[in-house]
């Protein structure tokens, strides 16, 4: 009895620790600003993965990343975490917005938004990846919060639709939006005009935000051309349109707006 009682127990607690299935897709983080969870290991020991740096401290996953490519990710690092770049020793500071990075940590990220990884071992960089589009679509979006500012003046509610974006990744049009908001103190409402409509931010009949609102939208790319909008109301609209992108030889992107509306 006491042989079948210490079997039964073991294969309860074999049963309690097994992994998910291989291949299985992580549920990406409850999406509440400034909740912290206790952390789920994404690995036993260590994991490795691919990121863009977007600003300091906060990285857009790749597809290798714990939640496939949509997620964003804050970072720290210490004195013991081994930084290269171009194969050579480096520092934190030697870290630029737009490289793409090759992170090993120890596999647990914290359950808040962006999640938080856990220690980080490693990083190293090649600089010749150094991409910086979300930099560039920032400051497209600044430049346009400033132009005609009477437009998003007092904001209670920011709309962004970066749906349109053909060459940004999902976690990419995540962290862009992320830090878009936190620019200016406001938690990011993403979707289209109609989505926003649906879900009862704009008044689809009046064409007026139900608050103090305004919705930014980038449509197109870096290398096509794209065009940047802001939307207060029917009678409320800036348009930068036919902007041209050039990149520069350290990976960053300067443009030129080709013409400019207002409704």
């Amino acid at each position: 009895m006491r042989k079948s009682l210490l079997v039964l127990a073991l294969a309860l607690l074999l049963a309690g620790c097994s992994a998910a299935p291989a291949g299985e897709t992580s549920t990406p983080p409850t999406r509440n600003p400034g909740e912290t969870e206790t952390p789920g290991p994404a690995a036993e020991g260590s994991a490795v993965m691919t990121a863009r740096l977007v600003e300091d401290g906060l990285l857009a996953e790749g597809e290798d990343g714990p939640y496939g490519g949509t997620a964003i990710l804050t970072f720290g690092v210490d004195e013991d975490t081994a930084i290269t770049v171009d194969g050579q020793p480096a520092r934190a500071d030697d870290l630029k917005p737009g490289m793409l990075l090759t992170v090993t940590w120890n596999g647990m990220v914290a359950e808040s938004y962006p999640g938080q990884l856990g220690s980080v071992y490693a990083i190293s960089a090649d600089s010749g990846d150094t991409d910086d589009r979300c930099g560039l679509y920032l400051q497209v979006l600044e430049d346009l919060q400033d132009a005609d500012p009477g437009l998003n003046t007092e904001l209670e509610e920011l709309g962004v639709d970066f749906s349109g974006l053909t060459d940004l990744t999902e976690s990419e049009k995540a962290a862009l939006a992320w830090v878009f908001g936190n620019a200016h103190g406001l938690i990011p409402i993403t979707g289209t005009w109609d989505e926003l409509v649906e879900q009862g931010y704009i008044d689809g009949e009046n064409l007026v935000w139900n608050g103090s609102g305004c919705l930014f939208s980038l449509t197109g790319s870096a290398e096509e051309g794209f065009t940047a909008e802001k939307w207060a109301s029917g009678l409320g609209i800036y348009i930068f349109s036919n902007c041209t992108a050039q990149q520069n030889a350290d990976g960053t992107w300067s443009y030129t707006v080709g013409a400019e509306a207002i409704s």
